[in-house]
């Protein structure tokens, strides 16, 4: 009886790249483009605005 082979690990990166490019592209094809007029901060440092929507906000 002979082991099966295991594939090296260059192998085994570019089947995890492959995985992560081929999840990005399909995120990216599924979902509509972000209105960036619409969209919060993304640091709000010094602006006035109270956080909202999470678990430390108190709300």
């Amino acid at each position: 009886m002979s082991v099966p082979a295991r594939p090296s690990r260059p192998v085994v990166a570019l089947i995890a790249l492959a995985a992560l490019a081929a999840l990005l592209v399909l995120d990216a094809t599924r979902t509509p483009p972000v209105d960036l007029f619409t969209a919060p901060p993304a640091i709000a440092l010094g602006s006035g605005e109270a956080p909202g929507g999470a678990h430390c906000s108190g709300g």
